[in-house]
Protein backbone atom coordinates (compact mmCIF):
# COMPACT_ATOMS: atom_id res chain seq x y z
CA UNK A 1 0.00 0.00 0.00
CA UNK A 2 2.47 2.66 -0.48
CA UNK A 3 5.66 3.97 0.78
CA UNK A 4 4.45 2.78 4.86
CA UNK A 5 3.99 -0.72 3.70
CA UNK A 6 7.16 -1.04 1.58
CA UNK A 7 9.48 0.03 4.20
CA UNK A 8 7.65 -2.57 6.86
CA UNK A 9 7.94 -4.92 4.54
CA UNK A 10 11.52 -4.16 4.03
CA UNK A 11 12.97 -4.34 7.54
CA UNK A 12 11.18 -8.11 7.73
CA UNK A 13 12.36 -9.12 4.24
CA UNK A 14 16.04 -8.06 5.57
CA UNK A 15 15.97 -9.82 8.65
CA UNK A 16 14.77 -12.70 6.96
CA UNK A 17 17.20 -12.65 3.94
CA UNK A 18 20.37 -12.00 6.26
CA UNK A 19 19.17 -15.09 8.39
CA UNK A 20 19.24 -17.14 5.49
CA UNK A 21 22.87 -15.61 3.94
CA UNK A 22 24.48 -16.09 7.00
CA UNK A 23 23.71 -19.84 6.39
CA UNK A 24 24.80 -20.26 3.22
CA UNK A 25 27.94 -17.74 2.55
CA UNK A 26 31.71 -19.31 2.38
CA UNK A 27 33.51 -19.49 5.17
CA UNK A 28 36.03 -16.54 3.63
CA UNK A 29 32.84 -14.07 3.62
CA UNK A 30 31.79 -15.24 6.42
CA UNK A 31 33.41 -12.56 8.80
CA UNK A 32 32.61 -9.75 6.50
CA UNK A 33 29.01 -10.46 6.06
CA UNK A 34 28.50 -10.76 10.29
CA UNK A 35 30.79 -7.51 10.71
CA UNK A 36 28.07 -5.33 7.94
CA UNK A 37 24.63 -6.81 9.50
CA UNK A 38 26.31 -6.03 13.11
CA UNK A 39 27.16 -2.17 11.88
CA UNK A 40 23.43 -2.55 9.95
CA UNK A 41 21.77 -3.10 12.85
CA UNK A 42 23.42 -0.77 14.77
CA UNK A 43 22.38 2.02 12.68
CA UNK A 44 19.25 1.04 12.75
CA UNK A 45 18.97 0.72 16.49
CA UNK A 46 20.78 4.49 16.52
CA UNK A 47 17.64 5.38 14.69
CA UNK A 48 15.47 3.82 16.91
CA UNK A 49 16.82 4.78 20.15
CA UNK A 50 17.59 8.56 18.88
CA UNK A 51 13.95 9.38 17.45
CA UNK A 52 12.53 7.96 21.09
CA UNK A 53 11.12 11.01 22.00
CA UNK A 54 9.34 11.69 19.20
CA UNK A 55 8.10 8.24 18.58
CA UNK A 56 6.77 8.71 22.31
CA UNK A 57 5.16 11.53 21.46
CA UNK A 58 3.93 12.54 17.97
CA UNK A 59 3.35 8.79 17.00
CA UNK A 60 1.90 7.86 20.02
CA UNK A 61 -0.74 10.76 19.85
CA UNK A 62 -1.33 10.06 16.49
CA UNK A 63 -2.46 5.71 17.27
CA UNK A 64 -4.20 7.19 20.40
CA UNK A 65 -6.38 9.68 18.20
CA UNK A 66 -7.31 6.41 16.21
CA UNK A 67 -7.91 4.33 19.11
CA UNK A 68 -10.30 7.14 20.24
CA UNK A 69 -11.59 7.92 17.51
CA UNK A 70 -14.74 5.69 15.69
CA UNK A 71 -15.47 8.23 12.50
CA UNK A 72 -13.51 10.45 10.39
CA UNK A 73 -14.42 13.54 11.21
CA UNK A 74 -13.64 17.78 11.12
CA UNK A 75 -12.92 16.88 14.67
CA UNK A 76 -10.75 14.55 13.63
CA UNK A 77 -8.50 16.49 11.35
CA UNK A 78 -8.65 19.08 13.61
CA UNK A 79 -6.74 17.12 16.57
CA UNK A 80 -4.56 15.86 13.53
CA UNK A 81 -3.69 19.08 12.36
CA UNK A 82 -2.83 20.13 15.95
CA UNK A 83 -0.29 16.89 16.50
CA UNK A 84 1.49 17.81 12.87
CA UNK A 85 1.85 21.22 14.03
CA UNK A 86 3.21 20.28 17.54
CA UNK A 87 5.86 17.90 15.99
CA UNK A 88 6.86 21.04 14.07
CA UNK A 89 6.47 19.96 10.50
CA UNK A 90 5.56 23.40 9.90
CA UNK A 91 1.86 25.55 10.05
CA UNK A 92 1.85 25.86 6.22
CA UNK A 93 2.91 22.49 5.35
CA UNK A 94 0.59 20.75 7.88
CA UNK A 95 -2.54 22.90 6.07
CA UNK A 96 -1.48 21.94 2.61
CA UNK A 97 -1.02 18.42 4.12
CA UNK A 98 -4.71 18.36 5.48
CA UNK A 99 -6.58 19.53 2.71
CA UNK A 100 -4.69 16.76 0.45
CA UNK A 101 -6.03 13.92 3.13
CA UNK A 102 -9.21 15.13 3.36
CA UNK A 103 -9.85 15.17 -0.74
CA UNK A 104 -7.63 11.69 -0.49
CA UNK A 105 -10.52 10.01 2.29
CA UNK A 106 -13.48 11.64 -0.15
CA UNK A 107 -12.18 10.50 -3.14
CA UNK A 108 -11.28 7.00 -1.98
CA UNK A 109 -14.10 6.57 0.24
CA UNK A 110 -11.78 5.84 3.14
CA UNK A 111 -13.44 4.53 5.90
CA UNK A 112 -10.97 2.34 7.62
CA UNK A 113 -9.21 4.41 10.45
CA UNK A 114 -6.30 1.32 10.48
CA UNK A 115 -6.05 2.33 6.55
CA UNK A 116 -6.22 6.04 6.99
CA UNK A 117 -2.64 5.37 9.45
CA UNK A 118 -1.03 4.07 6.66
CA UNK A 119 -2.60 6.76 4.70
CA UNK A 120 -1.19 9.43 6.82
CA UNK A 121 1.92 8.17 7.04
CA UNK A 122 2.46 7.66 3.37
CA UNK A 123 1.52 11.27 2.47
CA UNK A 124 3.54 12.55 4.91
CA UNK A 125 6.95 11.10 3.53
CA UNK A 126 5.72 12.11 -0.06
CA UNK A 127 6.41 14.98 1.15
CA UNK A 128 10.28 14.44 1.65
CA UNK A 129 10.97 12.36 -1.54
CA UNK A 130 7.86 13.56 -4.08
CA UNK A 131 8.89 14.97 -7.28
CA UNK A 132 12.48 15.94 -6.02
CA UNK A 133 16.23 14.56 -6.65
CA UNK A 134 17.78 14.89 -3.26
CA UNK A 135 20.97 13.08 -2.46
CA UNK A 136 22.37 12.39 0.83
CA UNK A 137 26.15 11.70 -0.38
CA UNK A 138 28.75 14.50 -0.12
CA UNK A 139 30.10 15.80 -3.37
CA UNK A 140 33.74 14.70 -3.12
CA UNK A 141 36.45 16.84 -5.24
CA UNK A 142 37.86 14.45 -8.12
CA UNK A 143 40.86 15.40 -8.38
CA UNK A 144 42.61 17.50 -5.01
CA UNK A 145 41.31 17.89 -2.12
CA UNK A 146 37.51 18.53 -1.54
CA UNK A 147 36.49 21.67 0.46
CA UNK A 148 33.62 21.32 2.83
CA UNK A 149 32.72 24.78 4.44
CA UNK A 150 30.66 24.78 7.62
CA UNK A 151 28.10 27.49 8.77
CA UNK A 152 25.93 28.01 11.54
CA UNK A 153 24.70 30.05 14.39
CA UNK A 154 26.42 29.62 17.83
CA UNK A 155 25.56 26.98 20.09
CA UNK A 156 24.36 24.26 17.30
CA UNK A 157 27.07 22.41 18.02
CA UNK A 158 28.87 23.56 14.57
CA UNK A 159 32.25 22.77 16.00
CA UNK A 160 31.02 19.18 17.47
CA UNK A 161 29.50 18.69 14.18
CA UNK A 162 32.48 19.32 12.08
CA UNK A 163 34.44 16.83 15.06
CA UNK A 164 32.31 14.05 14.26
CA UNK A 165 32.34 14.01 10.34
CA UNK A 166 36.33 14.47 10.65
CA UNK A 167 36.12 11.09 12.44
CA UNK A 168 33.41 9.27 10.14
CA UNK A 169 35.69 10.33 6.94
CA UNK A 170 38.87 9.54 8.30
CA UNK A 171 37.50 5.93 8.59
CA UNK A 172 36.72 5.66 5.23
CA UNK A 173 40.19 6.12 4.81
CA UNK A 174 40.31 9.61 3.41
CA UNK A 175 43.07 12.16 4.68
CA UNK A 176 41.68 15.20 6.79
CA UNK A 177 42.89 18.70 7.17
CA UNK A 178 40.44 21.09 10.17
CA UNK A 179 40.43 25.01 9.55
CA UNK A 180 39.43 27.36 12.28
CA UNK A 181 37.71 29.88 10.39
CA UNK A 182 36.21 31.25 13.57
CA UNK A 183 38.17 33.62 14.36
CA UNK A 184 36.07 35.30 16.70
CA UNK A 185 34.47 33.36 19.10
CA UNK A 186 36.39 32.89 22.61
CA UNK A 187 37.49 29.24 22.43
CA UNK A 188 36.76 28.20 18.86
CA UNK A 189 39.49 27.42 17.63
CA UNK A 190 40.57 25.54 21.00
CA UNK A 191 38.00 23.30 20.59
CA UNK A 192 38.73 22.77 16.91
CA UNK A 193 42.31 21.99 17.71
CA UNK A 194 40.86 19.67 20.76
CA UNK A 195 38.48 17.96 18.47
CA UNK A 196 42.07 17.55 16.25
CA UNK A 197 43.54 15.74 18.74
CA UNK A 198 40.73 13.34 19.05
CA UNK A 199 40.21 12.57 15.55
CA UNK A 200 44.56 12.83 14.59
CA UNK A 201 44.40 15.05 12.50
CA UNK A 202 46.00 19.15 11.87
CA UNK A 203 44.30 21.78 12.51
CA UNK A 204 45.41 25.14 11.15
CA UNK A 205 45.03 28.33 13.02
CA UNK A 206 45.09 31.78 13.13
CA UNK A 207 45.47 34.87 15.55
CA UNK A 208 42.20 35.72 17.72
CA UNK A 209 40.10 37.83 15.92
CA UNK A 210 42.59 37.65 12.72
CA UNK A 211 40.95 37.73 9.13
CA UNK A 212 39.37 34.11 8.81
CA UNK A 213 40.07 34.10 4.55
CA UNK A 214 43.57 34.26 5.67
CA UNK A 215 43.26 31.37 7.98
CA UNK A 216 41.38 29.30 5.15
CA UNK A 217 44.11 30.64 2.77
CA UNK A 218 47.04 29.23 4.67
CA UNK A 219 45.00 26.31 4.88
CA UNK A 220 44.08 25.17 1.60
CA UNK A 221 47.86 25.99 0.37
CA UNK A 222 48.62 23.54 3.65
CA UNK A 223 45.88 20.74 2.23
CA UNK A 224 47.16 21.05 -1.53
CA UNK A 225 50.66 20.77 -0.78
CA UNK A 226 50.27 17.73 1.46
CA UNK A 227 47.95 16.02 -0.82
CA UNK A 228 45.39 16.01 1.74
CA UNK A 229 41.71 14.48 0.66
CA UNK A 230 39.12 16.54 2.64
CA UNK A 231 39.44 20.09 3.87
CA UNK A 232 36.82 20.88 6.65
CA UNK A 233 36.46 24.52 6.77
CA UNK A 234 34.76 26.18 10.54
CA UNK A 235 32.67 29.61 10.15
CA UNK A 236 31.75 32.22 12.37
CA UNK A 237 28.40 32.02 13.57
CA UNK A 238 27.42 35.49 13.83
CA UNK A 239 23.64 36.67 12.28
CA UNK A 240 23.85 39.47 13.98
CA UNK A 241 24.83 42.02 11.07
CA UNK A 242 23.75 40.01 8.00
CA UNK A 243 25.43 42.40 5.33
CA UNK A 244 28.55 42.07 7.26
CA UNK A 245 28.49 37.70 7.64
CA UNK A 246 27.40 38.01 3.68
CA UNK A 247 30.91 39.94 2.84
CA UNK A 248 32.39 37.84 5.09
CA UNK A 249 31.36 34.55 3.51
CA UNK A 250 31.72 35.91 -0.11
CA UNK A 251 35.25 36.20 0.82
CA UNK A 252 35.88 32.67 1.93
CA UNK A 253 34.24 31.71 -0.75
CA UNK A 254 35.90 33.99 -3.26
CA UNK A 255 39.85 32.69 -1.96
CA UNK A 256 38.48 28.97 -1.70
CA UNK A 257 37.35 29.01 -5.66
CA UNK A 258 40.77 31.07 -6.88
CA UNK A 259 42.81 28.25 -5.10
CA UNK A 260 40.70 24.93 -5.95
CA UNK A 261 37.97 25.60 -9.02
CA UNK A 262 34.60 24.79 -7.97
CA UNK A 263 35.32 24.52 -4.18
CA UNK A 264 33.80 24.30 -2.04
CA UNK A 265 32.25 21.29 -2.61
CA UNK A 266 29.56 21.21 0.23
CA UNK A 267 28.37 24.00 1.86
CA UNK A 268 26.59 22.61 5.21
CA UNK A 269 24.41 24.29 7.55
CA UNK A 270 24.24 23.22 10.93
CA UNK A 271 20.97 23.10 12.66
CA UNK A 272 20.05 22.19 16.52
CA UNK A 273 17.23 20.20 15.49
CA UNK A 274 15.49 21.29 19.51
CA UNK A 275 15.37 24.76 18.44
CA UNK A 276 12.30 23.72 15.73
CA UNK A 277 11.01 26.34 13.63
CA UNK A 278 13.76 28.90 15.23
CA UNK A 279 16.27 26.78 12.92
CA UNK A 280 13.99 26.79 10.10
CA UNK A 281 14.40 31.05 10.52
CA UNK A 282 18.18 30.40 10.61
CA UNK A 283 18.62 28.57 7.36
CA UNK A 284 16.18 30.69 5.40
CA UNK A 285 18.38 33.64 6.50
CA UNK A 286 21.56 31.22 5.40
CA UNK A 287 19.91 30.31 2.19
CA UNK A 288 19.41 34.19 1.49
CA UNK A 289 23.53 35.04 1.25
CA UNK A 290 25.26 31.35 0.36
CA UNK A 291 24.54 28.74 -1.46
CA UNK A 292 23.33 25.99 0.97
CA UNK A 293 24.10 22.30 -0.07
CA UNK A 294 23.31 20.39 2.60
CA UNK A 295 21.58 20.25 5.96
CA UNK A 296 23.55 18.72 9.36
CA UNK A 297 20.61 18.36 11.75
CA UNK A 298 22.10 18.10 15.35
CA UNK A 299 20.74 16.67 18.52
CA UNK A 300 17.59 15.19 16.66
CA UNK A 301 17.84 12.69 19.72
CA UNK A 302 16.71 15.72 22.29
CA UNK A 303 13.59 16.44 20.22
CA UNK A 304 9.98 15.25 20.56
CA UNK A 305 9.52 17.58 17.37
CA UNK A 306 11.35 14.77 14.71
CA UNK A 307 9.30 16.44 12.08
CA UNK A 308 11.31 19.16 11.48
CA UNK A 309 12.65 17.00 8.77
CA UNK A 310 9.92 17.21 6.75
CA UNK A 311 9.45 20.88 7.19
CA UNK A 312 13.42 21.90 6.33
CA UNK A 313 11.89 19.93 2.80
CA UNK A 314 9.02 21.07 1.68
CA UNK A 315 10.31 24.71 3.25
CA UNK A 316 13.48 24.84 2.49
CA UNK A 317 14.49 21.93 -0.30
CA UNK A 318 17.68 21.21 0.96
CA UNK A 319 18.82 17.64 1.69
CA UNK A 320 19.59 16.92 5.24
CA UNK A 321 22.75 14.95 4.83
CA UNK A 322 23.42 13.94 8.39
CA UNK A 323 21.82 14.00 11.75
CA UNK A 324 22.81 13.65 14.71
CA UNK A 325 21.31 10.92 17.15
CA UNK A 326 23.58 11.53 19.99
CA UNK A 327 26.49 12.60 22.45
CA UNK A 328 29.45 9.96 21.13
CA UNK A 329 31.65 10.51 18.36
CA UNK A 330 30.20 8.25 16.33
CA UNK A 331 26.37 8.99 16.82
CA UNK A 332 26.72 10.67 13.65
CA UNK A 333 24.65 8.79 10.96
CA UNK A 334 24.41 9.96 7.46
CA UNK A 335 20.83 10.55 6.80
CA UNK A 336 18.79 7.69 5.54
CA UNK A 337 14.92 8.35 4.66
CA UNK A 338 14.05 4.69 5.12
CA UNK A 339 15.55 4.30 8.58
CA UNK A 340 14.07 7.32 9.52
CA UNK A 341 10.72 6.49 8.77
CA UNK A 342 11.42 2.99 10.45
CA UNK A 343 12.70 4.25 13.90
CA UNK A 344 9.98 7.38 13.74
CA UNK A 345 6.78 4.83 13.05
CA UNK A 346 8.36 1.51 14.49
CA UNK A 347 5.81 1.55 17.24
CA UNK A 348 2.83 1.52 14.37
CA UNK A 349 4.12 -1.64 12.14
Amino acid sequence: MGLFNNIKNLFKKEEKSEARELTSIKEDNFEKKINDKETEDKKIELYEKGLSKSRNTFVNRLINLNNKTKKITDEYFEELEEILIEADIGVNTVLSFIEKLKKRVKSENITDLNYLQEVIVDELFIIYVDNSILTNKIKFNESGPTVLLFVGVNGVGKTTTIGKIANKIKKSGKSILMVAGDTFRAGATEQLVEWGNRVGCDVVVGRENSDPSSVIYDGITKAINENIDVLLVDTAGRLQNKVNLMKELEKMNKVIGNLIPGAPHETLLIIDATTGQNGISQAKNFKNITNITGIVLTKLDGTAKGGIVLAIKEELDIPVKYIGLGEGINDLETFDIEKYIYGLFKDMM
